[in-house]
């Protein structure tokens, strides 16, 4: 898939380097002066820093790159008639005369940007007009070759706040501006002191898994008409963000077409309630702290009352005896609520909070929030709210926050920090559970697939479980009638090389999340393991 990318690549380099001479065609009507004014500048600015995708060889593939793109400018003081000037440009810019007479009217400018990255069909018409005081340049600007993809985790350049200049807003793009930026040259004196170039970026995000990751994201949120939704992909041993991505996105080309709640990313600076995702980590502290076994047996009556509010199961029935490891397979909300109240309120906010919630994972990213689960931090916290907590409803985490955790589970038992800038490294955060508990909680999940069928895969050990929790409302308090589906999973289990989180926000008729995000991530798994040519694990 590399080489062929990289033909389409060449071919566009060579079709788009025809353009660019015919564009310096163009230049030939500018004055010398503003030429050399345009060159002057150019000198002095900062190439910024590149920034890189990988495949599974460790090979670039460039994400970020810059371009040579065709803009328009006027110099308001060599215009001759401002009004035939305004009714020329404003057809083929596709501006509002009057913006572009207040511009062109400023007889002492000698600089107005008129259309920045414009269509070299645009810069043609215009630079054919040949008109006095109007100029068609070409000026290096940021491109992404893949367009919306990824688009949260690299973000876009444009113009500060508060001067002139442009820098890196939302993604790596803002995290690591001053890295990208380089340092700007100057003259002093009649010397000119030149640039230093921005530093390149290689991400741990691999172009494959990525582009997959988002073309199963987007089939399933059309499939059920979800109103948004989110994928990420990450090796669990050490933390590599491999695929992230979510819906509404933007397409940082043409980030001005874009909402402005469209640019922060829903994986890293959302939250939401994660539902039943949340009894395994559960099931984890209970188990690690010696107060249940995977065979430990509960009887379920289908309902339980505390605080005077009463928890039922999704399926509102009851299910008489049945063991912790059918809790998970059954996904009993009354289940993971005994199993919270063996553990003791005190010793599970312990293990809530050594997994990581309620605090920021540490990725390199910026605005990254925390969940919250303040509920249970308060002295006077009732039984309902642990309760509640067990299967992940009245808290809240962003969807980094939960796959992070669970990765803990699948790697044996330590929280690592999240990265996406290769030159990190890896890094134990601290060990959250021991190894035989994460690989009995392995085990517990790895059942529920098997009994499911739905994420199976022959040949394959596969661990998941699905959350299916109630949107908040915030209006009226309580819970809406929509859901919001999650579904998080790794294998191979023997020696998992991915972990994945797909979640659908409110998809339409709130079905089974096992009709949703199960059939997405079985599909996505499925195609890292023929990726990584991983080899089966369980024999069938």
């Amino acid at each position: 898939m590399v080489s062929r990318l990289s033909l389409v690549m060449f071919g566009f380099a060579l079709a788009y380097s025809g353009l660019v001479f015919h564009l310096y065609g163009l230049q030939l009507t500018k004055g010398e002066y503003y030429f050399a004014q345009a060159a002057s500048q150019a000198v002095l600015d900062a190439p910024r820093g590149l920034i890189y995708f990988v495949d599974k060889t460790g090979t670039r593939v460039p994400a970020v790159s810059n371009k040579e793109f065709p803009q328009i400018y006027a110099v308001p003081k060599a215009i001759e008639d401002v009004q035939e000037t305004v009714q020329a440009l404003s057809g083929i810019l596709g501006l509002p005369p009057e913006d572009l007479e207040k511009k062109l009217s400023k007889k002492d400018s000698t600089y107005e940007l008129l259309e920045k990255k414009t269509s070299f069909e645009i810069a043609g018409r215009v630079g054919d007009l040949k008109m006095k005081g109007v100029y068609v340049d070409a000026a290096s600007d940021r491109f992404y070759p893949f367009g919306r993809i990824a688009a949260h985790v690299l973000g876009y350049v444009g113009p500060n706040k508060n001067d002139l200049s442009e820098g890196g807003h939302y993604g790596l793009e803002e995290y690591y501006q001053a890295e990208l930026a380089g340092k700007k040259g100057s003259q002093e004196g009649g010397k000119v002191v030149p640039p230093e170039a921005g530093e390149n970026i290689v991400l741990t995000i691999d172009t494959n898994i990525q582009a997959e990751a988002e073309k199963i994201l987007a089939q399933a949120l059309a499939d059920h008409r979800a109103k948004g939704g989110s994928v990420i992909v990450e090796d669990p041993k050490t933390g590599k963000i491999l695929a992230m991505g979510s819906v509404p996105n933007f397409d940082p080309n043409a980030y001005s077409d874009a909402r402005i709640a469209d640019f922060l990313n829903p994986a890293t600076q959302k939250v939401y309630e994660p539902g039943s995702v949340f009894k395994v980590i559960t099931m984890a502290a209970g188990i690690d702290a010696g107060k249940i076994t995977p065979d430990t047996k509960f009887y379920d009556t289908g309902s339980l009352k505390l605080n005077g509010k009463e928890i039922k199961n999704w399926d509102l029935k009851a299910h008489g005896t049945v063991t912790m490891t059918q809790v998970i397979e059954k996904s009993l909300n009354t289940g993971a609520a005994f199993a919270q109240r063996q553990t003791g309120d005190a010793i599970f906010r312990s293990y809530v909070a050594k997994f990581g919630f309620g605090e920021k994972t540490g990725i390199d990213a910026p605005g990254e929030v925390s969940g919250n689960v303040r509920v249970m931090e308060k002295k006077d916290a009732p039984p309902i709210a642990f309760a509640a907590a067990s299967f992940g409803q009245g808290i809240s985490v962003t969807p980094l926050g939960i796959i992070n955790a669970i990765a803990a589970i699948a790697n044996g038992g330590t929280l690592m920090r999240p990265y996406v800038n290769s030159e990190l490294g890896q890094k134990e955060i601290r060990r959250v559970i021991s190894a035989d508990t994460a690989r009995a909680v392995t085990g517990m999940m790895t059942s529920a697939v098997d009994k499911a069928e739905v994420a199976k895969i022959k040949g394959y050990a596969i661990a998941g479980k699905t959350g299916t929790a109630q949107v908040p409302d915030f209006v009226r308090g309580g819970y809406t009638e929509q859901v919001n589906h999650t579904y998080i999973g790794f294998g191979p289990t023997s020696n998992p090389r991915f972990i994945i989180l797909l979640k659908l926000n409110e998809p339409e008729g709130a079905p089974l999340a096992g009709t949703t995000v199960v059939p997405a991530f079985r599909d996505l798994a499925q195609f890292i393991l023929n990726y990584y040519n991983v080899a089966p694990d369980r024999a069938e």
